[in-house]
């Protein structure tokens, strides 16, 4: 199938081949037929599939068709929500391009970004806004935007909005919006919650699902490292430095965690950055676009980077820590395996962590690949095996501490015989004494 089989206009025609896309992904081909029509539509598609073009261009084109050039300032008549600044500016990039040929202005509001350089455009008049709810509704507040026109909402990676707790947020935007409008849900999961949020903002709306729900893109190899906690940043080392991995994505759960690991890998002579909530958005744009572009090779993330990040080929990506949160499994390694391309994605696991990973696999309903000899000494990640440090005995009531464990003596030898702490290979295959920086 062709792009020009679905409907789309000369102008969008254009701006798609100017980009090199030949044909439309599965999630294209079944949504922008329906959003042009003017149905309410629910869609359920992995990251990587296309979606973000499933919503734009059917949208684009809709405002195209009713646009009057003589009205100024331009009116506010989409509004497409997003849970991060990353995501959005990804939005707002592709509402630019496909709209190239447009007579339509966009404007996006985040918050870390100028909020007084925001209200002179919101002032300036726009079309179509993209935005973060916090950051949106600091400007309805102040009166700097007009949501009584909105002709189109989408709410974009939905699921991730309630996790991140929007949802009195969004349901106050609902409040100033027309009760006649196109509204469009797109979630990467479709939980119980998601499908209760469609019932309260979509009407009669189509559903859309082009892959098993809870479930990984077919492109992405998964592993597991049953791994020593303190051995964990080593053994990150030594796979990036003796398989000269120039890209790669690590997750942690923590942003004092992915300073402590970006100074670590430095220290280990890899090239690296982190990018979590704390830094600034110029900070945040700096670390992405430095990976983008090969400045650096690892980027340190929290799960703030698991949306909205779209990096090309990205063939990497480490679960240093795993989330707590199952379904953040999935939106994590979907950062690679994008597209069609092959991905890996490789999570370091403890027996502290061991809960979380029967919950990522009674969510994904398989077991993910273990590897059988990671080069240290082999842990268990059964549960029953990794009680909780100092748990309170459920008779007595009493803190258990048989459990605890000393620290691996300096020196101790793993599964293969090999010193793991008193002599390391770094990323240059030199080796480094001390256990200085252990992660």
């Amino acid at each position: 199938m062709s792009f020009a089989q679905l409907g789309l206009t000369e102008e969008l025609l254009k701006a798609i081949a100017d980009q090199g896309y030949v044909s439309p992904t599965p999630v294209q081909q079944k949504a922008i037929p329906l959003i042009l029509e003017g149905k309410d539509v629910l869609a359920g598609a992995q990251t990587g599939t296309g979606k973000t073009a499933s919503f734009t261009l059917p949208l684009l084109q809709l405002l195209a068709e009713n646009h009057d050039p003589h009205q100024k300032p331009h009116r506010v008549r989409a509004l497409i929500l997003v849970p991060t600044r990353e995501l959005a500016a990804q939005v707002y990039e592709s509402v630019k391009t496909y709209g190239a040929h447009l007579p339509l202005h966009a404007e996006a509001v985040v918050g870390g970004a100028s909020i007084g350089i925001q209200t002179r455009q919101l002032r300036r008049g726009c079309d179509i806004v993209v935005a973060t709810p916090g950051r949106l509704i600091d400007h309805i507040q102040q009166r700097n935007v007009n949501l009584s026109n909105v002709e189109i909402l989408v709410l974009d990676e939905a699921d991730r909005m309630l996790d991140m707790g929007f949802m009195p947020d969004i349901k106050q935007i609902m409040g100033l919006l027309p009760k006649k409008r196109q509204s469009l849900l797109f979630s990467a999961t479709v939980p119980n919650a998601i499908k209760s949020l469609a019932s309260q903002l979509l009407n009669n709306p189509v559903e859309v699902e082009v892959a098993k729900q809870n479930a990984t893109a077919e492109t992405v190899s998964e592993l597991v490292y049953g791994i020593g906690r303190e051995y964990k940043r080593e053994l990150l080392s030594y796979l990036i430095g003796s398989n000269n991995w120039k890209q790669v994505l690590v997750f942690v759960r923590t942003k004092h965690g992915a300073d402590r690991l970006e100074k670590q890998l430095i220290e280990d002579g890899i090239r690296t950055t982190a990018l979590h909530g704390d830094k600034t958005q110029g900070a945040r744009n700096k670390a992405l676009e430095q990976f983008k572009n090969g400045k650096v090779s690892v980027l340190v993330a929290t799960d703030i980077a698991a949306r909205g990040l779209d990096i090309d080929d990205l063939p990497h990506v480490v679960n240093f820590d795993l989330p707590q949160v199952p379904e953040d499994y999935i939106h994590r390694i979907g950062r690679t395996g994008r597209a069609g391309a092959n991905g890996v994605a490789l999570s370091l696991v403890c027996p502290e962590e061991a809960y979380h990973l029967v919950e990522i696999e009674k969510l994904l309903k398989r077991q993910i690949p273990r590897v059988a000899d990671t080069g240290y000494e082999p842990v268990s990640l059964k549960i029953m095996d990794a009680p909780k440090k100092n748990a309170p005995n459920k008779e007595t009531g009493k803190k258990d501490l048989r459990h605890s464990k000393k620290p691996a003596a300096r020196g101790a030898k793993p599964a293969d015989g090999k010193r793991t702490d008193s002599k390391r290979v770094d990323a240059r295959g030199k080796g480094r004494s001390g256990s200085r920086g252990r992660g």
